[in-house]
């Protein structure tokens, strides 16, 4: 029932920026988490941010701590990932996921995500 769609890929040059966004719907988010993984061709879904909804602690992967903002709407049920001086090493198809279930929290795995969106492509040119 609960749809997530991003928005916001594109091809930029490395340095460059992107603002992506994930419009949820079908439930309002009060708990739980929504983050944003990324996946390159032949490689496995790798995790990028997360931000825990109750509280508003944002988590961010190593690779893109400092560059990458993540951020939220509540009256849009709505979350934003801004990246800031891209790489090449960017470059993926960018998922919004979603959990409601506030357990173990392994923001970093994507195996506890139960609702993903479609992805949007980043492609970073060097």
């Amino acid at each position: 029932q609960v749809q997530l769609v991003e928005s916001g890929g594109g091809l930029v040059q490395a340095g460059g920026i992107l603002r992506l966004s994930c419009a949820a719907s079908g439930r309002t988010f009060s708990s739980g988490y929504m983050a944003w993984f990324r996946q390159a061709p032949g490689k496995e879904r790798e995790f990028v941010s997360a931000i825990r909804w109750s509280s508003g602690n944002k988590y961010y992967a190593d690779s893109v701590k400092g560059r990458f903002t993540l951020s939220r709407d509540n009256a849009k049920n709505a979350v934003y990932l801004q990246m800031n001086s891209l790489k090449p090493d960017d470059t993926a198809v960018y998922y919004c996921a979603a959990r409601f279930s506030v357990g173990s929290s392994t923001y970093y795995n994507p195996s506890v995500y139960a609702y993903w969106g479609q992805g949007t492509q980043v492609t970073v040119s060097s």
